[in-house]
């Protein structure tokens, strides 16, 4: 078959966005790694599947399948790139897109061409929930990684998120630390590393080692993961940028039981097909 996609990224973090409602395919483990591969496929972070909505208040169904294949709950930078896309495709008008995730409702806000806000979801803080081994819920927890004891947040945002507050973002050891953290055996289903630099009350630094897919140049959920985890420890207003190797984004909190609200660029790198 013969597959249409478009390539998309939002601050770098790419994205192979695949309509599913006018093309009739079940994606399956190895076609997306197969897409994503950077040497012989398309090449991106994560594959993005747009399909029909299972529930009635819900406009799309939004799936979301990391470079090797993997599908996760959620992805902040994609979702932006999602709402793009369907608007682009003519597959909607609207303004305000409610979409349906692994991990729950979401609400997309078109706010320009290229700029999309979304409301990504109450942070989870309970470890169970998260999940991660951790007998309660703390500030920060003490974690064991190849001798060293680090101090991290955690917390989910759709995804389960480790952030580790570095003094220099530019020298942290994301390439060694990032896939040790990731695949922790106190994190079951892994996590997404956040290396955060504290720049000011409303500014950071950040890069993520993904789960699935290695260091990305974005990470949505990242970023509102590092800013929360900011603002419960007192370091960060409600407001924060947050500076990631592939551009701009900008997530606000109004504190525990409330969404977090991100926004931030879109932008479309060419349109192909594949046979798959």
């Amino acid at each position: 078959m013969l597959l249409k996609f478009t390539k998309m990224h939002g601050a770098g973090n790419d994205f192979v966005v695949i309509d599913l409602i006018t093309q009739r395919y079940r994606l399956r483990p190895q076609d997306v790694r197969r897409i994503a591969d950077r040497r012989f496929g398309v090449g991106c972070d994560q594959v993005l599947a747009v399909e029909a909505p299972n529930t009635p208040q819900a406009d799309f169904r939004y799936r979301i399948f990391n470079a090797d294949g993997g599908e996760v709950e959620h992805c902040g930078n994609g979702a932006r790139c999602f709402a793009r896309f369907v608007r682009d495709r003519k597959l909607t008008s609207k303004r305000v897109i409610t979409v349906e995730t692994a991990a729950g409702i979401i609400e997309l806000r078109v706010r320009g061409r290229e700029n999309v806000e979304v409301s990504m979801g109450i942070p989870v803080f309970e470890p169970a929930d998260i999940p991660f081994n951790a007998p309660r819920r703390a500030d920060s927890y003490p974690l064991s990684v190849a001798g060293n004891e680090l101090e991290i947040g955690a917390l989910a945002i759709g995804n389960p998120h480790a952030v580790l507050r570095v003094d220099d973002v530019a020298a942290a050891p994301v390439s060694t630390l990032g896939p040790l953290i990731e695949s922790h055996a106190d994190f079951p289903r892994r996590v997404n590393a956040g290396f955060m630099q504290v720049l000011g009350e409303s500014r950071i630094k950040l890069r993520v080692f993904e789960r699935g897919a290695g260091e990305t140049l974005a990470c949505g959920t990242g970023a509102c993961a590092a800013a929360v985890y900011g603002m419960t420890r007192g370091w960060l207003r409600e407001s924060v940028t947050v500076e990631l190797p592939g551009g701009k984004l900008w997530v606000s909190w109004g504190g525990e039981g409330h969404s977090v609200v991100m926004s931030g660029p879109t932008a479309v790198v060419f349109e192909g097909s594949m046979r798959i």
